[in-house]
């Protein structure tokens, strides 16, 4: 899935300190163009952290990210141009039609696909002439998706895309995205506790706990390393229970 020997996003002893608390420090991974990488940690652990770095919403303590092989800052508008974001509670303009929150996204991004857009939604049967207040959570959600994927980004960030959305709603993001990185040929960070479901789309995984990464790597090879018999979520809970000792 991935693109061998080109790097999307490299992040070297990376960390971000609020007064004398770290909610991140000293992490440190690469991850292939073109994979879907699974962040997971419990809450606290520096997922929203090490995303809001990610994506230029915050600028780093210590270290650095490297996005495409350029330096990420959120003063830089070619390497934000670059990111397609997705928030966990799904923010839209409540009082926004479907119409108007695409026309806001054509005039704010110069790589702007309104045809994209439109078609997936159409596809998903949401309205346009619905106002995004009215909507589903799941049908935000895909709202949502499909306004980052129109900005026709090459790194899709997702955080916690699925805590609100039902099984059904939460299986139809899923093939939306896993659809969107074939056809599309995006690298994806994404974040989320629900592991299960992760591993049917997911290629790369990372653990983060109390601020710290715990492992990082290919998922095949992890669990090639790992006894047999253990899945994601057994290498996961492995890596997260007390009295593990954290990297570094």
């Amino acid at each position: 899935m991935s693109d061998a020997g080109r790097s999307a996003l490299v992040a070297s002893g990376l960390g971000r300190r609020f007064g004398r608390l770290w909610a991140l420090r000293d992490c440190s991974f690469e991850l292939p163009e073109g994979s879907i990488a699974a962040l997971v940690g419990p809450n606290g652990a520096g997922k929203t952290t090490l995303l809001t770095l990610t994506i230029g919403l915050a600028e780093p303590t210590a270290g650095r990210v490297e996005l495409f092989g350029r330096r990420m800052s959120g003063r830089d508008g070619a390497a934000l141009a670059e990111i397609g974001f997705v928030a966990q509670d799904h923010p839209l303009y409540r009082g926004f039609t479907v119409a108007e929150l695409l026309r806001m996204g054509r005039a704010l991004n110069r790589r702007w696909d309104e045809a994209l857009a439109r078609q997936r939604l159409e596809r998903l049967e949401i309205p346009l002439r619905r106002r995004a207040g009215t909507l589903s959570g799941g049908q935000q959600a895909q709202v949502c998706l499909a306004l980052a994927l129109a900005k026709r980004p090459r790194l899709l960030v997702l955080d916690e895309p699925l805590a609100s959305l039902d099984p059904l709603a939460r299986r139809e993001f899923l093939d939306a995205v896993s659809q969107s990185v074939r056809s599309e040929h995006l690298t994806v960070v994404f974040s989320s506790h629900v592991v299960t479901e992760l591993e049917q789309v997911c290629d790369h995984l990372m653990v983060l706990s109390r601020g710290r990464l715990r492992v990082a790597g290919p998922i095949g090879q992890l669990l090639r390393a790992a006894p047999s018999g253990w899945g994601v979520e057994r290498l996961v809970l492995d890596e997260l229970r007390p009295g593990s000792e954290v990297p570094g």
